[in-house]
This record gives structure tokens, C-alpha cells and sequence, in this order.
């Protein structure tokens, strides 16, 4: 008879209490972590986030569970765009380099490498192509080149983070946008990241992208 895996127990978001890790899939694991955009160099908080998830990684090896470890570099956004022409270097040069920056920096920190690094220009085609998905199921809709996330019209908005839609407050992060059909939204696409690199912005029809 195999050995049975040590229990731990891990916080669930949704539930919000400790829960008995079970994976989906018997023996697998796959673990999805939000990585860097690559305009700057990496702070202390960076280095917290990822040696809490490089521990977790070498703890599920440890127990014996077969990992699979995305974390993702967004190397296209508007603060690259605007860093770049603070600079005047050449936007993907200069996202190379701070993802190069903030590998080593991981290196020192011991982190090991995770199984996969997609970068977000690697997968303009699968993105473009899912945020016209999200527009044709009606939720999300596109103004001026820009996509937004109708978080009206999708009933599970806020399960994970337990607030209320009427709780929030517009403004409170970023300047209220006067275009957006509900104040609460979500920045799909943005014009001047995609346009400006890759002609329009994704699932936005032509005529819609502003250029």
C-alpha cells in the first residue's frame, strides 16, 4: 500500500478559514502566481510574495505531489509604453531588461525557477481571441479602443473578495472614466498598449479601435 501524504491545511479565500489541502486532479498540482510587469526594478514586497510561493512550491515537491508552476511576466502594458518614452528606449527593450533584472533577483533570493514564464506578448493571438469571447457573451464591451469587464453582468463578481457590488466606491484608485457604462468595471484591453504594438486592441472591431 502507497504512503499517505502528510495533511496540511491551507486559507481559503472563499471560505475564508483553513481548509485540508485536496487537489483537483490526485497527486497534481498546478499552481498559477501573478508575476511582474517589467517597467522597474523588483521592491521588498516582490521578494515577499515570491519566496511565500517558492516555499509552497518546495513544500507540495516535498509531500511528493507533481507540480506545475506558471508565473506569468506582462510585458506590454501603458506604464512600459510611458517608461520607455521617459527614457527613450525602445518599449521591448526595456521590459527584456527588467524581466532579466528580475530574474536575477529571484536567482539571489535562491527562488526556484517555476515550470513555465509565458509572457504576455507571446500570447497576443490567444488573448485577443478570448477578450472577443468576453465581448460576444455580452460582458464586456469596448469604448474608444478600450475594453471593459461588465461586472454587472457577471453574478459571481465579488464571491472571492466578499464585498458587495453597491459597496465599492468609483474614484478611489484611479480617476472616474465617464465612458464606462457601470463605474465598477475591469480594464480588459487598452488601446494604447496594443494598438500602438500590434494594430488594434484585442476582440475590439477595427472600426471601434479609434485609429
Amino acid at each position: 500500500m502507497a504512503n499517505k501524504r502528510p495533511e496540511f491545511q491551507v486559507y481559503n479565500s472563499m471560505t475564508k478559514q483553513k481548509e485540508i489541502f485536496k487537489p483537483i486532479v490526485e497527486g497534481k498540482v498546478g499552481m498559477y502566481v501573478c508575476g511582474v510587469t517589467s517597467y522597474d526594478l523588483s521592491h521588498i514586497g516582490h521578494a515577499r510574495a515570491y519566496i511565500a510561493f517558492d516555499v509552497l512550491y518546495r513544500y507540495l515537491r516535498y509531500l511528493g505531489y507533481e507540480v506545475v508552476y506558471v508565473r506569468n511576466f506582462t510585458d506590454i502594458d501603458d506604464k512600459i509604453i510611458r517608461r520607455a518614452n521617459e527614457v527613450g528606449e525602445d518599449p521591448k527593450a526595456l521590459s527584456w531588461r527588467f524581466c532579466q533584472e528580475f530574474l536575477n533577483d529571484m536567482a539571489d533570493l535562491q527562488c526556484l525557477l517555476p515550470t513555465q514564464q509565458p509572457r504576455v506578448t507571446d500570447h497576443m493571438e490567444q488573448i485577443k481571441d478570448m477578450i472577443a469571447q468576453i465581448i460576444s457573451n455580452g460582458c464586456a464591451y469596448a469604448v474608444d479602443g478600450d475594453v471593459y469587464f461588465s461586472v454587472d453582468n457577471f453574478p459571481k463578481y465579488g464571491l472571492l473578495s466578499g464585498r458587495k457590488l453597491e459597496d465599492n466606491r468609483a474614484g478611489e484608485r484611479v480617476a472616474v472614466d465617464d465612458r464606462k457604462r457601470i463605474l465598477l468595471i475591469l480594464l480588459c484591453g487598452r488601446r494604447q498598449s496594443l494598438v500602438s504594438h500590434y494594430g488594434t486592441a484585442p476582440g475590439v472591431p477595427e472600426d471601434q479601435d479609434g485609429t
